[in-house]
């Protein structure tokens, strides 16, 4: 009785696999295709002041306080002339709790969590963080905001 179970699973395995194929022939099930991850435009830093958002050159991120539709940029002109937002592709696609969004001259910039993200041209080298002392209008952009 055992044999005959035994041979019974062997046949029934061996005919499951053949079946799910779709094909005598046994092969391997096509592989699915690759999803291609978004890179992220930005990453957080363990700094002195806690963990920080900075740009893929380092370079610390800030959000502006009169941001706060969640869908637009209110730094425009001479204002992103001193804060430099953070530019995204015209075919950019949310990456987590990144996403794009369109700035008044249709070009694209990146948000976290939907807020606006910018440099300062206050900043001269990756790390540094002098754009809050120029307004409090400005602050480092952290995981926690």
């Amino acid at each position: 009785m055992f044999r005959v179970a035994i041979a019974t699973a062997t046949i029934a395995l061996s005919t499951g696999h053949t079946l799910a194929n779709g094909h005598g022939g046994g092969g391997e099930a096509p592989a699915a295709p690759k999803v291609e991850a978004v890179p992220a435009p930005a990453r957080f830093v363990l700094t002195k002041q806690g963990p920080t958002l900075v740009d893929l050159k380092g370079m610390t991120l800030y959000f502006y306080e009169r941001d706060t539709s969640g869908k637009t940029s209110s730094c425009d002109g001479k204002c992103a002339e001193a804060w430099i937002p953070l530019a995204a592709p015209a075919n950019a696609q949310a990456a987590g709790d990144f996403t794009p969004i369109t700035r008044n001259d249709g070009s694209k910039m990146w948000a976290f969590r939907y807020r606006p993200l910018y440099t300062s041209v206050a900043d001269k080298t990756p790390g540094e963080a002098n754009g809050t002392a120029t307004t409090l209008q400005w602050r480092v952009a952290r995981p926690g905001d």
